[in-house]
């Protein structure tokens, strides 16, 4: 049996791909447990409007008194929920892409069995702006795990970006996949991303201060290496993406500022494409 979880807080408002984001893992899951947390919104009735009965909905209050770390918290009650013997993480703002589901339910099959690899990674794509450019800088992972073997001492670590191993948390043993995710969580309209900001301000009280020159904006910071992206978008995401395209307003990047410290980016870069590896790339596995 395979699992999928996620948790989601306020979505309506804050225009997360909720609904395609589930949609996208039941295409290789028996159960998705999604970690409702108490909303300002409709929230609750547009998972439970989904009408699958494989998703299971637990209601919970979210406690922010620690921060971040409330997301691995929230993350953990719906993975203690699951009944699988693997576990499909994804978040409220990431969307799989079919074939992502087809290879890690083909590798989920293939390395059953062998005991050491305890999860699987995806590969990321992440929007930035709109649905048409990618942020490939090296502050934005390539890869991260999304799927876990469950009941053992794998848990959400953190703000819930990945996952650790037991008390002494032990980077996860993972193997590469090949699976696209995506991730739209800064494509959003400019007015939701303004919102994401304001809202964000109670997770990350560590940044309270950037948190609110962001949300000041009109259009997002420019950033280097951004990037055309000319492939398919997921099935699963394809209605929600064209209605935002049909509202979508003025630019949603500002305008290009070069700084000196943007040339270690430029140069990573340049060394990544030449050599396929990132120096001091952040991991929370090891591939095995």
């Amino acid at each position: 049996m395979i699992s999928g979880f996620t948790i989601v807080r306020n979505a309506v408002t804050l225009d997360y791909p909720i609904v395609p984001a589930i949609r996208s893992i039941l295409e290789l899951c028996d159960e998705v447990v999604v970690n409702v947390g108490q909303s300002d919104d409709d929230t609750r009735d547009v998972v439970a409007g989904l009408g699958d009965r494989r998703v299971r909905i637990i209601d919970s209050v979210w406690d922010f008194s620690h921060g971040s770390g409330a997301l691995a918290h929230e993350t953990n009650r719906a993975m203690a929920a699951c009944r699988g013997a693997w576990g499909v993480y994804i978040q409220a703002d990431e969307v799989l892409h079919e074939m992502g589901a087809a290879a890690l339910r083909e590798k989920i099959r293939e390395w059953d069995r062998e005991a050491r690899v305890e999860g699987l990674l995806v590969e990321y794509h992440h929007f930035y702006g709109d649905f048409d450019t990618l942020a490939t800088d090296r502050h934005w992972y390539r890869r991260e795990v999304r799927v876990v073997r469950l009941g053992r001492e794998i848990r959400s670590y953190q703000d819930a970006q990945g996952f650790r191993v037991g008390p002494e948390e032990r980077r996860v043993r993972a193997r590469a996949t090949g699976a696209p995710m995506f991730h739209y969580g800064w494509a959003r309209p400019s007015q939701s991303m303004r919102q994401k900001f304001v809202a964000s301000q109670e997770v990350f009280p560590e940044r309270v201060d950037q948190l609110e020159a962001h949300a000041e904006l009109e259009a997002l910071y420019w950033t280097p290496l951004l990037r055309r992206f000319t492939g398919s978008h997921p099935r699963a995401a394809e209605a929600w993406i064209a209605a935002r395209r049909a509202a979508a307003g003025g630019p949603a990047v500002g305008p290009r500022r070069l700084k000196v410290a943007h040339l270690r980016l430029y140069l990573s870069d340049w060394f990544e494409r030449l050599t396929g590896a990132r120096p001091f790339e952040y991991r929370n596995y090891v591939e095995v």
